[in-house]
């Protein structure tokens, strides 16, 4: 390579770090910004409308904030014992569910496991796709880390069951209550949260096919160790 091709390559390096460093910057500025305002959209929600209005420009989400002492401490429960039961002990990462989620994508020869918490699950929500790569990965640690470094674990819960799906074109835990219930978030009973958090690893499924055995078992599982669960007050 000659030296005018070197220093070439050198400046075209030079300018893609600093791309990257501006996107890191940008995103740790929302992160700040989220401390105590409450996020309009996330990824998953742009993606989500724009997979709506592919079959009707005129679609809509349905997603109402509602802050956290206006959700059912059996839907925080529920959550957690379903998504991330240590979730008030780790500061982001659960090293033995990343450990037996590499453990599973080595014998698959793909990534299909993440051993996520809940901290990784809104990061990649607020920021990220829902497509599986290495590279996505490493960016949704680094936004874990942000999260995790400036966030309190009540807000971090409070955003999370805000934002997350429920369904086709339903966002947080108010808009799920209604559509399933026709009732607030706030008045959810123990069956009620146990039958949403069951939905979240595939929630536009189990909108239509909730008499599932796989969902059924899901279900009582959930009942069965929510009640242990710990949440933030």
């Amino acid at each position: 390579m000659t030296r005018t091709a070197l220093r070439w390559f050198g400046r075209g390096l030079t300018a893609a770090i600093g791309l990257v460093l501006l996107y890191q910057l940008w995103i740790f500025a929302h992160v700040l910004w989220w401390i105590d305002h409450n996020p309009a959209s996330t990824a998953f929600m742009a993606a989500g409308l724009a997979r709506q209005q592919d079959k009707n420009p005129d679609a809509e989400l349905r997603h109402r904030w509602v802050p956290y002492e206006r959700i059912s401490i059996n839907l925080k429960r529920a959550i957690v014992a379903a998504e991330d039961a240590k979730f008030l002990e780790h500061e982001g990462f659960d090293v033995e569910g990343i450990q037996k989620a590499v453990e599973k994508n080595l014998k698959k020869g793909r990534l299909v496991a993440g051993g996520s918490t809940i901290s990784q699950q809104l990061a990649k929500n607020l920021f990220l796709s829902g497509k599986r790569s290495f590279i996505r990965k490493g960016q949704e640690a680094v936004i874990t880390l942000m999260i995790e470094a400036t966030w309190s674990k009540r807000r971090i819960l409070e955003v999370y069951l805000n934002v997350i799906e429920w369904g086709n074109g339903i966002y947080g835990a108010e808009a799920a209550a209604r559509r399933y219930y026709k009732i607030p978030a706030a008045n959810l009973s123990r069956d009620q949260a146990a039958q949403l958090a069951a939905m979240v690893p595939n929630p536009r499924w189990y909108e239509h096919n909730r008499g599932s055995r796989n969902y059924q078992r899901r279900v009582a599982v959930i009942k069965r160790y929510m009640s242990h669960a710990q949440v933030p007050r």
